[in-house]
């Protein structure tokens, strides 16, 4: 399954005229080789790594996101989590950020307006990232691949893995973070968004 989403996200964003196609690239040939590599990759016992699914979430006009300050990282993030072997990542991209932000109903947003692709879902964004050692667990990566998914629910719900959460602008969202990977996905956004409204870049 993992394999097919790839090849369909090689095709959608992984272009030459794209800002990000140095990283798109090499995220995706080493996600496909970890794919490869052995039959646990989506347990989070696998050490040195192990694959995630996360997911942005924004409102239907995707002008804002909802985001949660991590309470582990201390750092603002999109919804996420392990996949506890779950071979299905955008299922559960789809069931951490309803867990983690309390938020019902959530639903992948559909690329074939915006980006001309009929496969649903897609990835919207891949990452890999180091998770620094905490207690007795070593450091190691999360090989997260992300989904964009669409709220028509404001009223967020705290829960044990967040310190805040809350709804921004992308404006704001870029004040709460200077990680890469965010302001990548909140420039991805922005390009959705102003294809769907016909605007110019």
């Amino acid at each position: 399954m993992l394999v097919q989403l790839l090849d369909v996200y090689s095709e959608l964003w992984v272009r030459p005229d794209s800002p990000w196609a140095a990283h798109e690239s090499a995220s995706l040939e080493r996600m496909r080789s970890f794919l490869a590599s052995s039959p646990d990759v989506f347990l989070r016992s696998h050490l040195p790594g192990h694959f995630t699914g996360s997911a942005l979430v924004c409102d239907p006009q995707l002008s804002r996101v909802a985001l949660t300050h991590h309470r582990k990282l201390d750092k603002w993030l999109q919804f996420g989590g392990h996949a506890d072997g779950d071979e299905n990542l955008a299922r559960v991209a789809l069931r951490e950020a309803e867990e983690e932000s309390g938020l019902p109903r959530l639903l992948y947003l559909d690329f074939e307006e915006a980006l001309d692709c009929p496969h649903h879902p897609v990835p919207f964004d891949l990452d890999i990232h180091e998770i620094p050692a905490r207690a007795s667990e070593p450091a190691h990566l999360h090989y997260d691949v992300r989904f964009l998914v669409v709220s028509e629910v404001q009223s967020l719900q705290i829960n044990e893995e967040s310190h805040q959460l809350g709804w921004f602008s992308l404006a704001e969202a870029r004040q709460k973070t200077q990680e890469e990977s965010m302001l990548r996905q909140f420039q991805k956004l922005e390009l959705l968004h102003r294809t769907l409204l016909k605007q110019p870049a």
